[in-house]
This record gives structure tokens, sequence and C-alpha cells, in this order.
């Protein structure tokens, strides 16, 4: 099946990840792309340990997932590619085909404010979002799957 969502959350992998989304995809691989998790094998024991066994976490850097995502992508396995923050979503779809993008949980922050109950973004990130949307990726908020998915034009 591949990758059947691509999702940006900054507390990464955590139940609402592995329970709300991978259930009820039938998720068998999530891949974490974030170039500092990827350096540190403590942090992706962390991680791991919040995964069942039936599911695979592979832990990649930003290149390294722009050169293996065709692998990953034609994998009989339905997975979920997950980043933290909108840099690396942006550099990510930069060097991938990247068709839509799932907003799932950007926190308060300086400089941010609220746009969905689940979402803040500075000026900066919003207008990111809103170019990387231009170049063709369709991008909508959503925290878990039986709520509505929410349009960019809504919140940025």
């Amino acid at each position: 099946m591949s990758i059947a969502l691509y999702r940006l959350d900054d507390r990464l992998i955590h139940g609402q990840v592995v329970v709300g989304w991978g259930q009820p995809l039938a998720c068998r691989f999530i891949v974490l792309v974030d170039d500092e998790v990827r350096a540190s094998d403590w942090e992706q024991d962390l991680y791991r340990m919040g995964v069942p066994d039936a599911i695979e976490v592979l832990f990649a850097s930003i290149d390294e997932a722009a050169a293996r995502l065709p692998d990953w992508e034609a994998d009989p396995r339905v997975g979920i590619a997950l980043v933290g923050d909108i840099d690396t979503a942006v550099q990510l779809a930069a060097r991938a085909p990247i068709r839509a993008l799932n907003i799932g949980g950007v926190h308060h922050r300086p400089g941010r404010t609220e746009r969905l109950r689940y979402v803040y973004l500075s000026p900066d990130e919003a207008a990111k979002l809103r170019a990387l949307a231009a170049r063709g990726v369709e991008i909508s908020a959503q925290d878990v799957p039986t709520a509505r998915p929410v349009p960019l034009a809504e919140f940025a």
C-alpha cells in the first residue's frame, strides 16, 4: 500500500499517532524523519517503546528519507511518514514527491498564535505552509481520523 499518511506532529511518535492513526490505517511501519533523532540512539529507543512490536519504526535523516522514499512508497505494508516541524516537512518535500501533508499538532511557543486548538503558527511558518501548498502539496489539519480535515486556507 505504501505511505498512507504524511504527518507533521511536533510530539513525533505518541499515542495519537500509533493508536489514533495507526490502527485505523492498519499501519505496519512508521518512518520518523528527523536529523537529530536519527543521530541519537537513546531517543530512538525512547520512541520505539511507545510502539507495538507489530509496527516497525524506522529513523531517517532528511537526506536518507528523500533517498529511501521510493522504497517505502513501494512497500506492500501500510506506513506513516512523520516529521516534527515545518522546516523538515519543507526540506523533505523539496527533495521527494509528497502529495499531501496532514498537520496533526504544532503546539504553542513564543511567536506563534493559535490557528486551531492544536495548531499554533508563526507568520513565517504559515507562509512556509502556503508556499508548500503552492508547489502542489495538499495541506490540511486533522488531529484524529474522525475529525473533519481543515484545509490550509482556513488556518494559515
